[in-house]
């Protein structure tokens, strides 16, 4: 999947096009964003919503605030489905999408996430994690912060994060795993943390088990949007991934017409230059 010029690897996203159509912390209609796809020149996306929640329970703020539940949310989900399928159709002349959905790893999420699976039959999902013992960790500081103190320590927060990321990957398979470090978020002393023995065995016990399964690591672009130095994955995982011959292909997760494909070409950079190989899989549900 490359130009047979070496320098001219295509563009896609693994993990890409929330819109505010389906998810309110997103911009723009869905058809909107698939047209910056198209524009700036991508050849495959996969279109990658959020699953709706299991129950009330993990509603993220501001859907509470909007006032949604979860039966709202899950036919806003089925409309999704429905209205991406739509776009791969009238656009399938100029751009390929894949039709997907990012998941949720919290209580109850692997049954409800199979029962997705089998209703909607995506084409693949991305596994994700945003909840540690059901705390969402990601989305203020003060998130993190009560994450890490029901956990004991920001140590144990990473250790608990690792540990539920592999329960994931055993139970879902998911063709995508979603921002693998994600937990180092709210973290400025990720470098040295991660290199922890209790912590760096167990990136090495979740990256094993992803070769092993032949899944496909997002590079995900989007903590260079937020300011942060380093795409997930960080440089000293990537090093692993590649050792191991996992496929890492980038992911925009954008959010918005803005940042459909910003910092693409950055992930596409940093990958070719420690020696991975350009010609991205393309991941698919058994």
């Amino acid at each position: 999947m490359r130009d047979s010029n070496q320098n001219q690897p295509q563009r896609v996203s693994v993990h890409g096009g929330h819109s505010r159509e389906f998810c309110l912390h997103a911009q723009d209609t869905l058809e909107e964003i698939i047209r910056a796809y198209i524009d700036r020149g991508f050849a495959w996306v996969g279109i990658t919503e959020h699953m709706p929640p299991v129950d009330n329970r993990f509603r993220y703020p501001d859907e509470v605030e909007a006032g949604l539940d979860a039966q709202t949310m899950y036919d806003r989900f089925a409309r999704y489905i429905h209205t991406c399928r739509e776009l791969k159709e009238k656009y399938a002349a100029q751009i390929e999408l894949l039709v997907a959905f990012e998941t949720e790893t919290h209580t109850g999420s692997t049954s409800f996430i199979h029962d997705l699976i089998r209703k909607f039959k995506p084409d693949y999902i991305v596994g994700s994690v945003h909840h540690v013992d059901d705390i969402g960790f990601d989305i203020s500081e003060s998130g993190y912060r009560q994450a890490a103190d029901a956990a004991g320590s920001v140590d144990a927060l990473y250790c608990r994060y690792f540990d539920q990321q592999h329960e994931m990957i055993k139970a879902l398979q998911s063709p995508v795993v979603g921002h693998f470090d994600l937990v180092r978020i709210f973290d400025p002393a990720y470098p040295s943390r991660l290199r922890k023995p209790e912590i760096r065995e167990r990136i090495r016990r979740n990256l094993e088990l992803i070769r092993d399964l032949g899944l496909i690591l997002d590079l995900n672009v989007r903590a260079l949007v937020k300011g942060a130095g380093e795409p997930y994955v960080s440089r000293p995982i990537l090093e692993q991934a590649l050792a191991l011959g996992i496929p890492v292909v980038p992911g925009d997760d954008s959010h918005g017409v803005d940042t459909v494909g910003l910092h693409v070409e950055d992930g596409i950079r940093l990958l070719r230059d420690m020696g991975f190989d350009l010609n991205w899989p393309k991941p698919s549900l058994p």
